[in-house]
């Protein structure tokens, strides 16, 4: 199995407010942390599984201003292209397992037509999925550690329900050498809420997005997890030095 992170988004960035205020707690006003974008795929060795879509190729690249919440950066490239820069065509995807809604997650689903979509239920009734292709899981192999339901998408590879930043949030973890590597599509936005634990600005369900995260802290405090984040650089320099998550 071969993890990699496709690149789309580079040197912005995010406020301290919404990254770390989901719980009403005073934020210093000047607090920023850097941004961007990436997604990654799963290579088994027999299919190729992406996570998340990255945003519409025909997306404008709009300048920061002094209320950009969070700026994702320069372009770096569209999906596909990016993809193809890894050497991948769109025909070789098999699977695609969508971490929630958002258009920097689904933004490029339409481009793999052949491949089947995972997408929890809500997400894809809000967004009007229908088709063979579109598969919403029922979470129905039992819990994977301290995670109640769970979806076995290959040998390694988990699909785990994480309700709160959406009503049909998802996480990824693919196992590989001993290591647990986390795709989390917006759990967090930076590694530093994380650490602090504590939430974002963004949920549908503030009381299971905090579920969700007390969750993946136990899980990190009791796996080596590599956390694989889509907003911020350390979802990539994380997947390139196999830096393992620690927390108090």
């Amino acid at each position: 199995m071969e993890i990699k992170v496709v690149k789309l988004y580079e040197n912005g960035f995010m406020t301290g407010k919404l990254a770390l205020g989901g719980d009403g707690d005073a934020i210093d006003a000047g607090l920023r942390f850097p941004s961007s974008l990436q997604n990654f795929l799963i290579d088994t060795g027999s299919e190729v599984i992406l996570v998340d879509t990255g945003m519409p190729k025909e997306t404008p690249d709009t300048p920061p201003n002094d209320k950009t919440q969070v700026y994702m950066g320069t372009r770096v490239a569209d999906y596909v292209s990016a993809l193809e820069a890894l050497g991948y065509k769109p025909e070789q995807v098999s699977k695609i397992l969508v971490t929630h809604k958002h258009p920097d997650h689904t933004g490029e689903l339409r481009a793999f037509p052949n491949a089947k979509v995972y997408i929890g239920k809500e997400d894809a009734e809000a967004l009007k999925l229908s088709g063979d292709n579109i598969i919403c899981p029922e979470f129905s192999d039992g819990p994977y550690h301290n995670f109640p339901r769970s979806q076995k998408i290959a040998e390694g590879v988990w699909y785990i329900p994480a309700r709160g930043h959406t009503k049909g949030n998802c996480i990824v973890i693919a196992e590989k050498d001993g290591l647990f590597y986390m795709m989390h599509g917006d759990v967090t936005y930076t590694d530093e809420a994380l650490v602090q634990n504590k939430l974002s600005i963004i949920y549908e369900d503030k009381e299971a997005a905090r579920t969700t995260l007390d969750q993946v802290r136990a899980f990190i405090k009791a796996n080596p997890t590599v956390y694989l984040s889509t907003h911020t650089p350390f979802g990539v320099s994380s997947l390139e030095n196999k830096t393992v998550m620690k927390l108090e």
